[in-house]
């Protein structure tokens, strides 16, 4: 790293990009893990980054090239490294030898679209910092023919489960003769934000795709399919962070 950090040993695995830290912390404990040629067992125990010599199996962890990628996730994917239910994960989409990435933020099994990953955990942590208020754009399916008001309430918020919700923007794109098409903007993500948003109104979510992070599109990327970010898209984001 440019900068020497002091972070906590299973932390300091995540930030090389080696692995989550999850699984970090179960390396530590197995005792696969040396700091300074010492093994270690305390997933906490300080590291200065960019001095301290981390090895796991006996191999010297260097941090690897910075890597951003744009997903579009399939709908019944899971956005975690496993699953105890054997369920399809973004990790199954990935290209085998790539070196560890981890999602930006979360879609649910039963959404689709934009996921980003990668391996710079501050980069990401900006990107999902509330402070940020860096919008993502959806396009939600609902089970009613959207009106004005239904507009205006999601719009104006709700609270669910003792969390204020609401969203920045709300807009018809097309109705039906029995449900509607959305396009909704976060400027936060709260936990299922758009559709516990939409319950409180007694509104049912029949699809939710995100279709934009910041100035960054899904545009036409495959359902499944997955891009590196070009370097013009990375530094329209990084612009974006810093005039929130």
């Amino acid at each position: 790293m440019r900068t020497q950090k002091r972070f906590g040993l299973a932390r300091a695995l995540s930030k090389l990009g080696y692995c989550s830290r999850s699984r970090a912390v179960a390396l530590i404990r197995d005792g696969r893990v040396t700091l300074n040629g010492r093994t270690i067992r305390d997933p906490e125990s300080p590291v200065l980054v960019g001095r301290d010599r981390i090895a796991v199996d006996g191999v010297e962890i260097a941090e690897p090239p910075k890597i951003y990628l744009m997903m579009n996730k399939s709908r019944g994917v899971v956005t975690s490294a496993s699953d105890e239910q054997g369920r399809k994960t973004v990790y199954d989409l990935l290209a085998p030898g790539l070196p560890w990435v981890g999602p930006v933020g979360r879609l649910d099994k039963a959404s689709q679209g934009l996921l980003l990953l990668t391996n710079d955990s501050e980069w990401a942590a900006k990107i999902t910092d509330p402070a940020s208020h860096l919008d993502k754009r959806y396009h939600v399916q609902i089970d009613r023919v959207a009106d004005d008001s239904l507009l205006t309430a999601i719009k104006k918020g709700a609270r669910a489960g003792g969390d204020p919700l609401r969203a920045k923007s709300a807009r018809v794109l097309r109705r039906g003769g029995k449900n509607s098409w959305l396009e909704i903007t976060l400027d936060e993500g709260k936990n299922r934000h758009i559709r516990r948003l939409l319950t409180a109104f007694d509104v049912e979510v029949l699809r939710l795709v995100r279709v934009a992070v910041g100035p960054l599109e899904l545009g036409d990327l495959n359902k499944g399919a997955v891009r590196e970010l070009a370097v013009g898209e990375k530094e329209a984001v990084d612009r974006a962070l810093r005039d929130a």
